[in-house]
């Protein structure tokens, strides 16, 4: 019986060692990180954010977003993920069955604010060759900004990045604001899944917002700084297998039992 006990208790334990490993506690406000991707679900982005586009005009961020809209930080130099980032994005455009420049939009934003809109042009340029029935090429906006609206808007979105010498530390992500600029979902990594985009555009454009299926990938991968690569934490992958396997344990001793009192 005490064995019996032990088995009906482990997984309910191990679940919340899994769900909760450093503290053990339900929901806990999220601070800032100085690194990485703080979810500021349903806030709205500032009124007042100016930006510069390729061809040196200044525009107000919030006035652009008018329809459901793809927010990605990137530098155009960066040397790390921007660039898988930026082609995975593209992949998911011409995979999703949406319309860029229709049923949704991109604004790409460099967070070095020492890059300048020229440089910011020729990315557009080559990014959108690779996409496929672009539609409106107004679809994908790249702009550039100085450091104080550069750190407004970052700030606002939970995005943090650190300058290392001469390069950034910082994570991989989109993030959909709804047409009135309220931020409805988060996507992270470099890759993403074509049916989960087109959803998150959806919400989008109704004003939904949640998690996705993307919050269990995220649990199990998680964004090293250091090497500015996303690694599979070990930790979390094996709670789940010895979960699992307890689960079967479980089913096995029950069904095993239930026999035994039959033929009793």
């Amino acid at each position: 019986m005490k064995i019996a006990a032990f088995w009906l208790a482990l997984p309910a334990m191990l679940a919340v060692l899994l769900l909760n490993p450093v503290t053990g506690c339900a929901a806990i406000p999220q601070k800032p990180l100085e690194v990485g991707i703080t979810e500021h679900l349903d806030s709205v982005i500032p009124a007042d954010i100016i930006l510069t586009e390729p061809d040196g005009k200044q525009v107000n961020l919030k006035q652009l977003v008018n329809k459901p809209t793809i927010l990605n930080f990137v530098y155009f130099r960066c040397p790390g993920i921007c660039s898988p980032l930026m082609n995975g994005l593209a992949e998911v455009v011409n995979n999703s069955g949406l319309e860029l420049g229709k049923d949704y939009q991109i604004i790409t934003i460099s967070f070095d604010s020492r890059e300048g809109s020229e440089l910011a042009g020729k990315k557009r340029e080559n990014y959108l060759k690779k996409i496929r029935n672009a539609g409106d090429s107004t679809g994908w906006i790249f702009l550039t900004g100085d450091s104080l609206n550069i750190q407004r808007i970052t700030q606002s979105a939970g995005f943090g990045f650190k300058l290392v010498g001469t390069e950034y530390m910082h994570e991989g992500a989109l993030i959909f604001l709804s047409p009135e600029g309220k931020i409805t979902r988060y996507l992270k990594g470099i890759s993403f899944l074509p049916f989960e985009f087109k959803l998150a555009v959806i919400e989008a454009s109704q004003g939904k917002s949640g998690a996705t299926v993307g919050k269990v990938i995220q649990f199990c991968f998680s964004y090293d700084p250091g090497s500015q690569h996303y690694v599979m934490d070990i930790t979390k992958v094996s709670a789940i297998v010895i979960l699992f396997f307890a689960l079967v344990l479980l089913a096995y001793l029950l069904i095993k039992s239930r026999k035994k009192n039959i033929t009793h």
